[in-house]
């Protein structure tokens, strides 16, 4: 199948191509099953395509013969000293279909270029203090174009484009030290219609910790849990819900919006009319940020290996005791709500940042009361900075190629 550009309205996935038969429907699923298991085990000869599936070789020879002239396999060299006919695995074809990721976040946009076999090809970033809607949304199809142009003869064959942002990207503004028109813009702002108008190829909009999520549940943890709340520390701190390997939306599309969880009760005192602070003033990179600001030091320092470096150090460690403390009390009010499997942390810094903050989070979880509880595994992810983007690449790629029309759902083999 050769993909092909799509009018800009059309937000529908992309069917492999009819084969003038009236059970086109089941062949076009039987293929995505075949693509699927292919995906998840690795390159498999005929054999065990028709053992994992339970399609009949009879069945897997024409699938894979059409999907072998379709560019979206290709044969590996013969396996041979095993008893019986020599067998030949089958792969994805790297150049069979790419998706194009784009992050829009507070501080950075990521775009990444991703190929059949969701791995990054291309990369490109772009650092800002805030992201104005004047120079953005030029920057965006500049490097969009760029990709594509780079992929040559192979352009035709871009399925998609997944935008991955926060709702509400000029929200806690004040936060941020933005004026009003600056919030306003983008709030009213329609990111995917904007995108869309760029390109003839679907776009398709998750929320930024969403699509984190969405790749973490396709190539990181969620290959072993079935069940997990995905925690997502960045400038802000976001998150995700996966229930049955799906990702849980919600009514709004919100399902894991953990910045907003209040840190205490509400005060009934008219003379104390603040409301609780959220978690995101207590475990988000902005408040490291701060840190290390009012010391003179670089506030980016927070997103890379700096950060467990002198003299950031210091400051770091006294945000990881922070941060742990709030995310401990997030996982124990998830848990009491959804009774997971396990809790998934990861962010946009070091590695080795993760770790501590994960270390220091199971120990705060020691404090607080689990009565009535099974405690929840807290693990990292394994992702990473790049998760925002690479799930947002993963959309189109999902959409188009996955057995089941829900995007999320795993098939497991």
């Amino acid at each position: 199948m050769k993909p092909t550009k799509h009018a800009p309205a059309i937000d529908a996935p992309m069917l492999l191509r009819p084969r003038g038969s009236n059970h086109v429907g089941m062949r076009q699923f039987n293929e995505r099953v075949v693509l699927q298991a292919i995906r998840l085990n690795g390159s498999l000869p005929k054999a065990d395509l028709a053992r994992l599936t339970g399609l009949t070789a009879q069945t897997i020879g024409l699938i894979t013969t059409r999907l072998e002239e379709d560019d979206l396999i290709i044969k590996h060299e013969r396996v041979r000293g095993r008893i019986g006919q020599p067998s030949i695995p089958l792969a994805l074809n790297p150049d069979g279909a790419f998706s194009i990721g784009i992050k829009i976040g507070r501080r950075s946009a990521d775009w990444l270029l991703v190929d059949f076999t969701g791995r990054v090809r291309q990369r490109q970033s772009l650092d800002y203090a805030f992201p104005d809607t004047t120079t953005l949304l030029p920057a965006i199809a500049q490097h969009m174009n760029t990709m594509l142009e780079a992929l040559g003869p192979l352009k035709n064959r871009l399925v998609g484009i997944g935008v991955a942002a926060p709702f509400q990207l000029g929200g806690w503004h004040r936060m941020l030290g933005l004026s009003e028109a600056q919030s306003h813009d983008w709030n009213q702002i329609d990111l995917r219609a904007q995108v869309q108008a760029m390109t003839d190829v679907p776009v398709s909009f998750a929320k930024d910790t969403s699509a984190a999520c969405v790749a973490e549940l396709v190539v990181g943890r969620g290959r072993d849990l079935k069940n997990f709340l995905y925690l997502f520390v960045d400038t802000f701190v976001g998150g995700g819900l996966v229930i049955n390997s799906h990702l849980h939306g919600g009514l709004h599309g919100n399902a894991g919006a953990v910045a907003s969880l209040p840190m205490r009760l509400a005060s009934k005192i008219s003379s104390d009319p603040t409301p609780p602070d959220q978690l995101i003033s207590h475990a988000s990179l902005w408040e490291l940020e701060r840190r290390l600001d009012a010391l003179g030091l670089d506030p980016h320092a927070a997103y890379d290996d700096r950060a467990l470096a002198e003299p950031q150090e210091t400051e770091t460690l006294a945000w990881v005791a922070q941060a742990a403390n709030a995310l401990a009390h997030s996982v124990v009010s998830g848990t009491a709500f959804l009774d997971i499997d396990a809790v998934v942390i990861d962010g946009s810094f070091s590695r080795a940042l993760l770790g501590r903050l994960i270390a220091a989070t199971q120990a705060a979880l020691q404090y607080y009361n689990w009565e009535g509880l099974w405690h929840a595994h807290v693990i990292a992810g394994n992702v990473g900075p790049d998760a925002r983007a690479l799930g947002g690449a993963l959309m189109p790629l999902h959409a188009n190629f996955a057995p089941d029309q829900d995007l999320f759902l795993k098939v497991s083999f």
